[in-house]
């Protein structure tokens, strides 16, 4: 059966705790899913233990990125092997709700191009985590979500659910790190389709090290943070989507 939701999971020498995410993930979606498990070599830890669980369960599919390494890399190699129409982006590290994947997925499937989860809005919060890391990105969020009116408070995290033709239709040009989020938020905003958010709970790894790499990546979010800020655009993707009553489209 053809998925509603595909999951996509960039992961790093996670070991058997791949097992606990991704058991998670499949106890808490309800819709037809399929969990895309993506690591950058046929050595890395995370291999073995994302193979023994698909043959435990289908809906999970180990890939071995061939489009090179890192997790901007993965991210793409993940969309480009989505079947579902909507594509859910989550960390291997357990610091995101999955029970919030239906109700993100279900936006899309409603029309919205982005569904963001908000650690930033009212509802949302952040435990734990580098607080540098964490400080600028709620400046980032919440400067954009004033000036710009992006759709989202929270256009850099990660954990979003996005319509898979728009990702491929838009292209995906982060070449480096998680930076993909704010991408798509921008780009969405620049072309005058809709982002839609909701509340989260963001709790840091509790094993582990984080593979985020601030000071590198800096300056590709930057790239996307300017680009938001930028005229809106009419798109020539031939976008309609409906919410409620309103219907937009983009020519």
């Amino acid at each position: 059966m053809r998925p509603r939701v595909s999951v996509v999971i960039p992961a790093y020498n996670e070991g058997p705790e791949i097992d606990e995410c991704v058991g998670r993930i499949l106890e808490s979606v309800s819709l037809p899913c399929e969990v895309l498990v993506v690591y950058d070599t046929p050595d890395d830890t995370t291999a073995p233990y994302a193979r023994a669980y698909s043959q435990r369960d289908p809906r999970v599919v180990p890939l071995l990125n061939t489009a090179g390494r890192g997790p901007a890399a993965a991210l793409r190699f993940g969309i480009d092997h989505a079947r579902a129409d909507v594509t859910v982006v989550t960390m291997a590290d357990g610091s995101d709700d999955p029970t919030q994947i239906d109700q993100l997925a279900r936006l899309v499937e409603r029309g919205v191009v982005v569904a963001a989860a908000s650690r930033y809005m009212r509802g949302g919060q952040q435990v734990g985590g580098p607080w540098l890391k964490g400080l600028l990105s709620r400046i980032a969020g919440l400067s954009l979500h004033a000036v710009a009116r992006v759709g989202t408070h929270d256009p850099t995290n990660s954990f979003k659910a996005y319509s898979t033709r728009f990702l491929r239709e838009v292209g995906v040009e982060s070449d480096a790190g998680f930076e993909l989020g704010i991408e798509m938020t921008a780009k969405a905003h620049r072309r005058g389709l809709p982002v839609a958010e909701i509340p989260t709970i963001w709790l840091d790894r509790s094993a582990g090290q984080s593979n985020f790499k601030v000071k590198e990546w800096i300056p590709r979010y930057l790239r996307w943070y300017f680009f938001a800020l930028g005229p809106r655009r009419h798109s020539k993707t031939g976008y309609r989507v409906t919410i409620g009553d309103n219907q937009r489209e983009a020519v």
